[in-house]
């Protein structure tokens, strides 16, 4: 008898005789592989194992796919001859032979990612985004993500396999695109002579880009002011606060995406400010607050 194999083993073919048999062959389909003890084929990898005169086995060595199909044990005896036939099966392990680049989308826009893998039997394909549940995502070869999300950004795993041998496993890592949103502003209180200290945090990718403004003025560092951005957070210091830097600041965050920008104050001590109230508005609700104060003024 023969098994089913993985490619690359040594598997042996079975045959057992008796001390009454006078000729036997292995034959491949009709072609000769042994006559006897004499070897027909030219194959390197086929050799016979015997065990004096009653095995009569087949080795193959490096067991290919070409190797599948039909073996035949045939025997000769003085009454008649017998065969026994049997179908070699040749299993190959899952492997992955393309999968999808790594890329960025844009939120909100269609994506498909693709997995394509070989394998005798054919191997399953599963993903799974690995972060932040690595829950299995509904797909096989092609994984389709209809208007993607921020939170579906991450590293995507693609999973064959056939259980012959330990799956392949390719990655594909997605980065999605969103305009700003400042989450977080601080104002200030602080007396006269002291640091006063703004801060402004916004979420986007790319990371954005931040500006300051006093009224319709862009800050610099210069002039007691100094500017620093962390990543995703801006601050604003100003190192020795007067009666003129009290007042109304305006932080900016953008990208090639979009803007969103956030008032924040620096208020002297006792006028009642809440210092940690989030001041995040947009450009459009400005444009609505204005368009109401003027309907309620006539103006």
């Amino acid at each position: 008898m023969c098994t089913a194999w993985s490619t690359g083993v040594t598997g042996i073919c079975m045959c057992y005789v008796d001390d009454k048999v006078s000729k036997v062959a292995w034959l491949n389909r009709s072609n000769i592989i042994y006559a006897g003890q004499d070897k027909w084929s030219l194959d390197p990898r086929v050799d016979l194992v015997t065990k004096g005169q009653l095995e009569y086995s087949l080795r193959i060595q490096k067991v290919d796919v070409y190797d599948e199909g039909s073996y035949t044990c045939s025997i000769q005896t003085k009454q008649q001859p017998k065969t026994s036939q049997v179908y070699l099966i040749v299993q190959v392990p899952a492997d992955i032979y393309k999968v999808s680049e790594d890329i960025t989308v844009n939120e909100g826009s269609n994506l498909t990612l693709s997995c394509l893998a070989s394998g005798r039997p054919d191997p399953a394909i599963n993903w799974r985004l690995l972060n932040p549940s690595a829950e299995p995502l509904y797909g096989e070869e092609y994984l389709d993500i209809i208007g993607i999300m921020r939170n579906q950004a991450g590293r995507y795993e693609c999973k064959a396999s056939n259980n012959v041998a330990t799956p392949d496993v390719k990655y594909v890592n997605v980065v999605v695109s969103y305009p700003p949103t400042i989450k977080k502003t601080q104002s200030s209180e602080t007396p006269v002579g002291r640091m006063g200290t703004l801060q402004c945090d916004a979420t986007a990718v790319p990371t954005p880009e931040f500006e300051w403004y006093r009224d319709e003025k862009r800050l610099s560092n210069a002039q007691g002011i100094n500017i620093q951005i962390l990543g995703t957070t801006t601050i604003l210091m100003i190192a020795n606060v007067t009666e003129e830097d009290y007042g109304n600041y305006t932080c900016v965050a953008s990208n090639r995406l979009g803007i969103q920008n956030a008032s924040l104050f620096l208020y002297r001590p006792g006028t009642g400010r809440d210092i940690n109230g989030s001041a995040s508005v947009s450009k459009s609700l400005w444009l609505l607050l204005a368009c109401f104060a003027c309907l309620f003024f006539k103006c």
